[in-house]
């Protein structure tokens, strides 16, 4: 029995399967977070839709307006639209005319991303699939006349070693059952019922996302969505049951409450150390999730700005999902294909401070504001990288957390030689980087040090 024990619980661990769950909060946050997502540390989210069309001043800007018809949009647009222009125009300008879903993967494998989180359906309600619950407003019946979902989803799988994971809104701003349901103050849940459910089981059982990103939560309680019994199947039943993580986004007053990494806010970048896993949800362009024709240069985060960004959440102990927007004819951006290009160069050096790393005792230096640590065990104990995220100007740098030991060694990753050290004047430790010539530092825009054998 003992060993039929032991060899139960190494099952569990290889499969992660974790037993069933009820369909209650308090169930469901019993269930282990899968740890390929906690090792990934990077994801990339992809806003595309019809918003994509307008590209103007920020998707929501085509949201806000009571009832459907857009105000003032001769004012914003270069196009002479008829005066009874809906929202619903938008749909035959979302062409996708040169969407190469394998060029997109490419993209996203150079990226150093480990996951990424596509549109399903934005709060609109057009669907980026064929769906069976959005008749005539979905990507096959109008617009693309395409499968984006299927079609981006089978790239990522066959040409990359990025999981693929669909961000889906739970509701949608005119859909009559849902401002039916909104009137009787969601005593009637027809929408959830005839809409939303039908889509999510959809969306999970056809293309098997290993991440659900829900989001459209904020006018009705989780119990209104059904939330939990969906969840419940999530992680009992559907085909990803063993892989998939989800987020916080499940019902009014849940963010940052329940769910397997929170998201809190969008842009979550706390500071310091949380105690459940989180997710930084941001954008590349600091204004805008969709595209922006009118954005200028200075608006985009610089590559040096995104890895500040980065080596801040990963000390804090989230994961950063970094947001880009492309057009309406299924391009990404020059400007956003650089920023993701660039950070996987990064990554190619830097790598081993970032992925499947653990918070450290510090997450910010205590002397400078441009450290931050990260940890992880090796054959030297534990190793703790201090990451400088800015260019290196001095010779040397002063390190005021970490407890130096005989055998503390320096290395900066990217160059394989040692750096030598000397005790800081009050704690500490002063790395000589003038021990490798400025030309021959392989890094750009931040710079990641090994620490073997500290005190602390």
């Amino acid at each position: 029995m003992a060993v039929f024990g032991v060899l139960a619980v190494l099952g569990l661990i290889v499969t992660g399967s974790w037993g069933r769950y009820d369909p209650t909060w308090s169930s469901l946050d019993t269930r282990p977070l899968p740890g390929w997502y906690d090792e990934a540390k990077l994801g990339i989210f992809i806003h595309w839709g019809i918003f994509s069309v307008p590209s103007y001043n920020n998707e929501w800007f085509w949201y806000q307006w009571k009832g459907s018809k857009v105000k003032n949009v001769v004012q914003y647009m270069d196009d002479n639209f008829r005066p009874d222009f809906t929202y619903a125009d938008f749909a035959p300008g979302f062409t996708t005319e040169f969407f190469d879903p394998a060029e997109w993967a490419d993209i996203i494998q150079a990226s150093g991303a480990r996951y990424v989180v596509l549109t399903s359906k934005h709060h609109e309600g057009f669907t980026n699939w064929p769906s069976k619950y959005s008749f005539n407003w979905n990507s096959m019946d109008n617009g693309p006349n395409r499968d984006l979902v299927g079609e981006l989803g089978a790239a990522i799988r066959n040409n990359t070693t990025v999981r693929f994971g669909l961000y889906h809104s739970l509701f949608e701003w005119f859909h009559p059952l849902f401002l039916s349901d909104k009137a009787s103050r969601f005593k009637t849940n027809n929408f959830v019922a005839r809409k939303t459910m039908p889509e999510l089981f959809e969306i999970v059982q056809r293309y098997k996302p290993e991440v659900v990103w829900s989001d459209g939560d904020w006018e009705a309680p989780d119990t209104y969505w059904n939330s939990t019994h969906f969840l419940a199947w999530l992680y009992n039943d559907s085909p990803v049951k063993d892989t998939v993580v989800t987020n916080d986004r499940w019902g009014a007053g849940i963010k940052c409450k329940h769910g397997d990494f929170y998201t809190c806010r969008d842009r979550y970048n706390p500071g310091k150390l949380q105690n459940h896993k989180f997710e930084n949800a941001m954008t590349i362009d600091a204004r805008s999730w969709g595209f922006r024709r009118e954005a200028k240069l200075s608006d985009y985060l610089s590559i040096q700005k995104l890895i500040q960004t980065l080596v801040e959440t990963v000390s804090c102990g989230g994961n950063m999902l970094m947001n880009v927007g492309p057009t309406k004819y299924g391009k990404i951006a020059p400007i956003f294909e650089e920023r993701l290009r660039q950070m996987g160069e990064w990554l190619k050096l830097n790598g081993n401070a970032i992925y499947a790393t653990r918070p450290w005792t510090h997450q910010n230096d205590t002397v400078s504001k441009y450290i931050w640590y990260t940890s992880s065990k090796s054959d030297t104990g534990l190793d703790v990288f201090a990451i400088y995220t800015r260019d290196i100007t001095t010779a040397t740098i002063t390190l005021g957390a970490p407890i130096p030991t005989q055998k503390t060694q320096v290395l900066l990753l990217g160059n394989n030689k040692l750096l030598s050290w000397t005790h800081g004047a009050t704690g500490g430790m002063v790395i000589n980087i003038s021990d490798i010539p400025f030309y021959e530092v392989k890094s750009q825009w931040a710079y990641a040090f090994r620490l073997t054998h500290l005190e602390n």
